[in-house]
């Protein structure tokens, strides 16, 4: 079963599905596609191999070049569930663990229709990890530049960080400045072979009898991130992970 992200809003509901699983040998793969993402693949790599040492510091800046219409956002569970979902994944795979703790401010910046549908569409979130990173998220709705993905992980031996993918790398020089293209514009320029390799990689566990790259534990995590920072913004405060479990 290849599932696409979130498994559910719903916690219960996840783990439901995670019973439902256990001991079957069924393969279940959620759709978090941006870790085959050919730039965050190399920084994962460096950071698993300990090029850069103990992770200390992990950015994640992550920007739509346009928001969503309104009835989306009415039933997409809120930009946490729908958009930063996808960082809180991209965090688990730079830090190889899974968040303690999350603390988000936010707010209505963009597009005031948002906000009237009970949304927000700009934010910080910081978050503690297992390992003792600290990892930073900052989204918006609206990038007037492009689609904005980039990713730094700080350790104690170094850096690795991945810059935007663009059309090409060409940068003119003149009089009038210096000027390179804008980054790729959305989701399916961007992550159109992550998408690939993404089902590339489901179907070889089926074909090989291995492990899914990404399981219903996969699935859950993220939404528990999800739901902490949602309890974070209404309580303003920094809200457990093992609250939302």
């Amino acid at each position: 079963m290849f599932c696409e992200k979130p498994i559910d809003h719903d916690v219960s509901r996840i783990k439901e599905v995670l019973a439902a699983l256990e001991g079957t040998g069924l393969k279940y793969q959620v759709g978090f596609n941006r870790r085959f993402d050919h730039n965050f693949e190399a920084v994962q790599r460096a950071v698993a191999s300990g090029k850069v040492g103990t992770s200390q510091i992990i950015k994640i800046t992550s920007r739509d070049p346009e928001p969503p219409g309104i009835d989306y956002v009415k039933v997409s569970g809120g930009m946490f569930l729908d958009m930063t979902i996808h960082d809180f994944d991209m965090v688990r795979f730079l830090a190889g663990c899974n968040a303690t703790e999350v603390y988000a401010q936010a707010a209505n910046l963009v597009d005031p229709a948002i906000g009237e549908a009970g949304d927000v569409d700009t934010a910080v979130i910081t978050l503690q990890m297992e390992n003792g990173a600290i990892a930073v998220i900052d989204n918006s709705r609206k990038a007037v530049y492009g689609y904005d993905q980039r990713a730094e992980v700080f350790g104690s031996k170094g850096m690795v960080s991945a810059s935007n993918d663009s059309a090409s790398s060409a940068v003119i020089s003149n009089e009038d400045g210096v000027t390179a293209e804008k980054p790729l514009h959305f989701f399916l320029e961007r992550y159109m072979d992550a998408y690939g390799k993404e089902i590339a990689a489901f179907v070889d566990a089926i074909v090989n009898d291995k492990e899914t790259p990404l399981n219903a534990e996969d699935g859950l995590q993220p939404a528990l991130m999800g739901l902490a920072a949602q309890k974070s913004l209404q309580e303003h405060r920094p809200v457990q992970i093992s609250e939302i479990q």
